[in-house]
């Protein structure tokens, strides 16, 4: 690759990076506000997560939506219709507050998901733009990102929640559509990755998708990808209810949430190597074992210690499992058969994630905190079982490229 070459590509990862982190801060806002905004407008109290609820389903219907708008007119368009749909949602929810209506509010944050849908394929973008070999380290860039969004989002929160007099949290989603729009003029910046740095899979053995999915190797890997996905948004829908239901503050919920996101992709600079070193079975089942370490913590107290230590526990429990399944899932198909398999992972873990996050308001309010934490327990050994089996046989890194 050329030093030209390699400048275009540098210059599109950093601009993915800074695009990142005002486009991931819009789901922080949503996460922290959107139950206790619920919980003010809904006339049912089971509604109440609702709103964030809906925010997972848009990011599972849009998700194929804006792949096939990518495919047909390119990455920076698809990112800029991205923006301009951030933009609407943020402005869409503030309107509902401002009326007290529970179902513009809900639209608004429904439409925040389809924005999620194009923010969470930056990574993939900043890969396609990268030196060969050099994907993981663009990757892992651009993931900075989201620890600059985990800081800003849950800030906002704190500091325009009262801007606008008379409608409480009105001002943190107006934030949403402001940060929105500033991300507009960075993706402008965005260009076609260089020749070189694009790669065309070859199509090899390009089997049937059900025939890959029920293989025990991609299936293990899905499972992996939906519990841990599942279970950490299961919880975290909650958990700003819970936490201002046990008498803390809004702030501490925001704070919160806030240390959960930074658990959640702080470790990525590390969870490559340790792959590298344990294999990627072992990292995925450390993943769970800290998920269910977070439902203990959180079943042993109420304190805002409890709520704090229980959200970062999770936060890294998700990073291992979440990318200890995808990783694994690299493994179980061809570079032809890649595209449908990562579409079909894709829309069955925020599908999972998006019923998760329905189930957790209605369970919260039916049943309680503990009742939530207690059904974390047996799901994550449903999975944890058949991880620890496969980990026992797992080769190191170098001998297991090709399998399956």
């Amino acid at each position: 690759m050329t030093s030209a070459l390699k400048t275009a590509a540098r210059r599109n990862v950093w601009v993915l990076t800074a695009a990142q982190s005002l486009g991931g801060a819009s789901t922080p806002i949503v996460i922290s506000l959107g139950g206790l905004v619920g919980q003010r407008l809904a006339s049912d109290p089971a509604l109440a997560t609702l709103p964030v609820s809906l925010l997972n389903l848009g990011l599972a219907l849009g998700t194929i939506p804006a792949a096939l708008v990518m495919r047909r007119f390119g990455r920076r368009p698809g990112y800029l219709l991205g923006a301009v749909l951030g933009l609407l949602s943020g402005l869409i929810a503030t309107f509902g507050i401002l009326q007290g209506s529970f179902l513009i509010f809900c639209l608004g944050t429904g439409l925040a998901g389809f924005y999620a849908a194009y923010v969470q394929s930056y990574r993939f973008a900043a890969a396609d733009s990268a030196a060969p070999g050099e994907s993981h380290k663009a990757i892992a860039r651009v993931m900075l990102g989201g620890l600059v969004a985990a800081v800003i989002g849950p800030q906002l929160v704190i500091w325009t929640r009262d801007a606008l007099p008379g409608a409480p949290f009105a001002g943190s989603f107006l934030s949403q559509a402001a940060l929105a729009a500033l991300a507009f003029p960075v993706l402008l910046l965005f260009r076609r990755p260089p020749p070189a740095a694009q790669t065309h899979a070859a199509h090899d053995a390009d089997r049937p998708l059900f025939a890959i999915l029920k293989t025990p190797s991609c299936a293990l890997a899905i499972a992996t990808g939906v519990v841990s996905y599942g279970l950490m948004t299961f919880v975290m829908t909650a958990s700003p209810m819970a936490m201002v239901g046990h008498g803390h503050s809004v702030e501490d919920a925001a704070l919160g949430i806030q240390w959960h996101i930074l658990a959640m992709y702080g470790p990525s600079f590390l969870t490559g190597r340790l792959m590298a070193r344990f294999g990627k079975p072992r990292v995925a089942a450390a993943g769970l074992v800290l998920i269910a370490t977070s439902a203990a913590v959180a079943l042993s107290g109420e304190d805002i210690g409890h709520f704090w230590i229980a959200l970062v526990l999770l936060g890294v429990g998700w990073n291992f499992g979440f990318i200890g399944g995808t990783a694994m899932l690299t493994e179980t198909h061809t570079p032809g058969e890649r595209t449908k398999v990562q579409g079909a992972n894709d829309f069955l873990v925020f599908g999972i994630v998006a019923a998760g996050s329905f189930f957790a308001g209605s369970l919260l309010h039916s049943s309680g905190w503990r009742t939530i934490n207690w059904w974390v327990l047996p799901l994550t050994a449903l999975i944890l079982v058949p991880l620890l089996w496969r980990s026992t046989r797992a080769a190191p890194l170098s001998q297991r490229q090709g399998e399956n």
